[in-house]
């Protein structure tokens, strides 16, 4: 019977509900669960048994119906509604990542009910207001249920984006947009909760920067690739926090502290958010390894100090980490600052010989740690000719032209530069062309690797061609 529906090995669909069925006895989901569940199975067989790979679909749908087998409430959205068990399938052969996310999430099930929402991701604008919308339908004095709802919100968007993505809605580029859109948007609510928080506790911090006054006095600036615009699913957020705070204490709360200490707590506040762990899962990872003098530095930099360690202390490598460097939200005052010591750090005249021998010395520092090698694969980010050496390469023009070519220090990501290389003259057509055209199938080839939940790696002769030439522009101006 297995072999007609589309099964090749029965043996290991045998293996799998046997599993399955050890782990969702009686004792485990109850009488009623398990008759669900036995009304369910063949239905779910015949849906998979049309897939390309069915044993492996199967081995998903298993782990997925194992970790959601306490809420039997589940098994009947599945029953009642074939065609949700339908996209269930359909989106768990294309991704292990989104039947994953899943498991870990079961209350996303409901959005496979609504194929025209879930495969249509809204605008940024709209996501903003759905928002703010469950943030409103809950109590605003208890943190634990604000957080809830913004994991809800952040996982009900990703699934929307992973769902287009997979089934070809979304151009890649277009995926981190919205990867990113919805992380600026959770920051912005966090902050806010935080911040207001402590300004009912402690009153408000006098903010004063260049002699005019500020507003909240804090901002958040975003690296890497929040930063640079390409952000992945599951990605951990690098981000630097700035203030304004003067010298005086806070005014207007129930207890007084200085403003340092305010913004300091401001920030300790809202990395607690981002990472507490709550029933609906967490918001994010967060690495503020690129503050000013790294994990050894204060937590929230007062943005003169900033400007003076960028200016005078930072190693060409935090100056390269500063090129995906933007400001997502924040005091207007204190963003404009922050603009203006980017500008003047990047723009400045650099000798061509040393910037070329701490270039190389990084990526080969980098390339030694992070470098995995495996026989027979080219490794998409580290290995020679791969993503990340054109990242550098990149990096380094820029640090090297921003002096000529005020233009390059406009965009944080790596294509806009690339194409900002060309329109300057900074580097010929044919070879920005080579970057870029290299730069966009390595990204998407590990992209899908990502959704696959494979390493980012391809058998070395498939790109060959491609690495050799990246190679060569890198050797001609680096080697």
């Amino acid at each position: 019977m297995l072999k007609k529906i589309g099964f090749g090995q029965p043996q290991e669909v045998l293996r799998l509900l046997h599993y399955l069925n050890s782990a969702l006895g009686p004792d485990q989901i109850g009488s009623k669960g398990q008759q669900r569940l036995e009304k369910l199975i063949p239905q779910v067989l015949k849906a998979v048994g049309g897939a390309k790979s069915p044993e492996q679909v199967l081995g998903r749908i298993v782990d997925l119906l194992k970790s959601i087998g306490g809420r039997i409430s589940y098994f009947a959205l599945l029953l009642e509604n074939p065609d949700a068990l339908t996209h269930l399938i359909m989106l768990t052969e294309a991704s292990p990542w989104i039947a994953s996310f899943l498991a870990l999430h079961p209350v996303l099930l409901d959005e496979l009910l609504d194929p025209r929402t879930l495969y249509i991701p809204p605008d940024i604008e709209q996501i903003k207001a759905d928002l703010t919308r469950r943030m409103r339908s809950g109590p605003s004095d208890d943190l634990e249920i604000q957080i809830e709802q913004m994991c809800v919100f952040k996982e009900v968007n990703v699934l929307r984006v992973a769902a287009a993505d997979v089934t070809g809605a979304l151009p890649l580029m277009r995926v981190s947009d919205y990867l990113s859109g919805i992380a600026e948007t959770v920051l912005a609510e966090v902050v806010k909760i935080a911040y207001a928080h402590l300004l009912a506790r402690h009153g408000a911090p006098r903010c004063e920067l260049n002699g005019k006054t500020g507003d909240s006095g804090f901002a958040v600036i975003a690296y890497g690739k929040l930063g640079g615009l390409e952000l992945g699913y599951g990605a951990d957020l690098d981000l630097v926090f700035l203030h304004s705070g003067s010298s005086e204490k806070t005014k207007g709360g129930q207890q007084a502290i200085d403003s340092a200490q305010f913004f300091n707590r401001l920030g300790q506040r809202v990395i607690h958010i981002l990472t507490a762990h709550t029933r609906a899962g967490k918001l994010y990872e967060i690495d503020m390894r690129l503050r000013p003098s790294g994990g050894a530095g204060v937590l929230v930099s007062h943005a003169e100090g900033f400007r003076e360690y960028q200016q005078n202390q930072a190693w060409t490598w935090e100056h390269q980490a500063l090129i995906k460097a933007r400001p997502i939200f924040g005091d207007p005052l204190l963003i404009d600052h922050f603009t203006d010591t980017r500008g003047a750090v990047l723009a400045r005249h650099r000798q061509k010989r040393k910037l070329q021998q701490e270039v190389i010395r990084m990526r080969n520092r980098m390339r030694q740690e992070l470098l995995k090698p495996a026989a027979g694969f080219f490794d998409l980010k580290q290995d020679m000719g791969g993503m990340v050496d054109i990242e550098f390469l990149v990096q380094y023009l820029v640090l090297l032209k921003s002096h000529e070519y005020p233009a390059l220090l406009q965009w944080t990501d790596n294509v806009r530069l690339i194409q900002t290389l060309i329109a300057t003259g900074a580097i010929d057509e044919y070879t920005a062309h080579i970057l870029k055209h290299a730069y966009l199938i390595y990204r998407a080839a590990a992209h899908q690797a990502s959704l696959q939940e494979i390493p980012a790696r391809a058998p070395k002769e498939k790109f060959s061609h491609l690495r050799m030439r990246v190679e060569r522009i890198w050797n001609s101006f680096l080697g």
